[in-house]
């Protein structure tokens, strides 16, 4: 039976983003530093600004002469403090994460910096009222945390995640298409962990709740940060039989099919979904389309076809 690893660490995973935790709590050192920090506008939307083929950072000083309220801070790039806030506003040429990760190929602490700020940003839109008692919270700790109207402090919420790739353990992989996705848009299956659950035990249930199949075999491939709007996202490999009858079970999954190792190669040569010059350019040609290169699903997909 053909077991395999990542061949690569997933994109979102590669931060090198300095995180600057102590900074936080010294609300000296933050007016200080605002005099010379850079801003990250997103909206709702987590869409940010391009300019050219980078990033827009502008400088905090512009927006207000103190650290903002509402400005979350993302850490530390070459000596200066990156803060981000949400700017429903936007406009002029605008990307979210799925694509700037692909379009522009930015560094690993840019890539960090979007993924961490569109996590806090959404987390503070959703957080605006204490699970405790209901009462209004307000940022604090630099938009680290959420502090409710009797003291009591909250912290970034985040829901972990199995996606998996189910295999035969040999030269065939399942694929599935959600029902909101078009033709011959297929990627790995995935659902979130329950209360009690261990990870291994999700992967089980959402196979066979997905597709219907059994699972052996389960193994732990790595993991990725996923701010949409605030999963963490556990890769894991499966093996299933192909005898056995597939049974969308709980209506997610429009249509799964095993495809052959060849055949998903060949869909990865073809490009990815959204990509400009890739796959969406050849949906005509392609009966399989695969996620782009932002979702931990590609580098899993990449390293099982490259492991045969």
């Amino acid at each position: 039976m053909q077991a395999f690893e990542l061949n690569d660490i997933p994109l979102l995973s590669r931060s090198a983003l300095d995180r600057a935790e102590t900074l936080r709590s010294d609300p000296d050192a933050l007016r200080e530093g605002w005099s010379r920090a850079r801003l990250l506008r997103m909206n709702r939307r987590g869409q940010v600004r391009i300019d050219g083929e980078r990033v827009l950072l502008e400088s905090a000083r512009e927006h207000s002469p103190e650290p903002a309220p509402e400005a979350v801070l993302l850490g530390v790039v070459d000596d200066a403090h990156v803060w981000a806030i949400r700017d429903n506003e936007l406009d002029g040429r605008l990307m979210d994460l799925r694509v700037v990760g692909s379009a522009l190929h930015l560094d690993d602490v840019f890539l960090g910096m979007l993924s961490t700020a569109l996590a806090l940003l959404n987390w503070h839109d959703r957080a605006r009222y204490s699970a405790v008692d209901g009462s209004r919270t307000t940022a604090a700790n630099a938009g680290w945390s959420r502090i409710n109207e009797s003291g009591h402090e909250e912290f970034p919420r985040i829901d972990p995640a199995i996606i998996c790739l189910v295999h035969d353990g040999g030269d065939r992989a399942l694929l599935g298409r959600q029902r909101s996705w078009p033709e011959r848009m297929f990627s790995l299956l995935a659902g979130f962990v329950e209360a009690g659950e261990s990870l291994e035990r999700c992967v089980a249930r959402e196979v066979g709740e997905e597709v219907g199949v059994d699972v052996s075999d389960i193994r732990y491939l790595g993991s990725q940060p996923w701010p949409l709007p605030r999963s963490l996202m556990l890769g894991f490999s499966a093996v299933a039989d192909p005898a056995q009858p597939l049974v969308y079970a709980d209506g997610e999954i429009a249509e799964a099919h095993w495809f052959t190792r060849d055949e998903v190669r060949e869909a990865l040569d073809a490009g990815a979904w959204g990509s400009v010059s890739g796959a969406v350019g050849k949906a005509e040609e392609q009966k399989l389309l695969l996620p782009g290169s932002i979702s931990i699903a590609r580098t899993i997909v990449e390293s099982w076809a490259a492991a045969g």
